[in-house]
């Protein structure tokens, strides 16, 4: 899992989700949205490589609607499709030993699948509405960027920008 700054600017890596059962994950889920104040729930999509829908993708929809029930905050699915490899490489880049890497490379491909989608909201507000459809298509998105919610706050001090946390997990962690 994953966790973006207040600004929703950046994403951080926060914790591996060690699964038990469906209820005691999506409680555990549920905690942390309302420790971190958390805006919206972000879950990787398991698409394959080209595009296609693969055998996990069911268990993932029943995931997904299960979670939604549990969540207070909206659940948007993401294509995390090379995630797990961008982070990967971005550990052994670091030279982070194969021991290390193991226990971390859910929480780092977290945060790559995180800051896609928070990269993905900046220029969606410099583009007019018709616009959205075909940006959105050439990068093979999932859902389209959503508009900050009524679950958003305002951040004391920090302007007009609004206070939008996200958490994020891929599929596998």
């Amino acid at each position: 899992m994953a966790l973006s700054d207040e600004l929703g600017w950046t994403a951080q890596p926060l914790e591996t989700l060690n699964r038990r059962t469906l209820d005691r994950d999506i409680a555990h889920i549920a905690f942390l949205v309302g420790t971190h104040e958390v805006a919206q729930v972000l879950l990787g999509f398991p698409l394959q490589l080209d595009g296609r829908e693969g055998p996990a993708i069911q268990a993932m929809r029943e995931f997904h609607a299960r979670l939604e029930q549990g969540m207070p905050v909206p659940v948007i699915l993401w294509d995390e499709r090379l995630t797990t490899k961008a982070a990967e490489d971005l550990l052994i880049a670091a030279d982070v030993s194969r021991k290390k890497r193991k226990g971390v490379v859910d929480r780092i491909a977290a945060s790559i699948l995180l800051q896609s989608y928070l990269a993905s909201l900046e220029p969606a507000a410099k583009m007019e509405p018709e616009s959205w459809a075909n940006e959105y298509l050439d990068r093979g998105t999932v859902e389209p960027p959503h508009e900050p919610t009524d679950h958003s706050r305002m951040s004391a001090g920090r302007g007009r920008r609004t206070r939008r946390r996200r958490i994020s997990g891929d599929s596998l962690g």
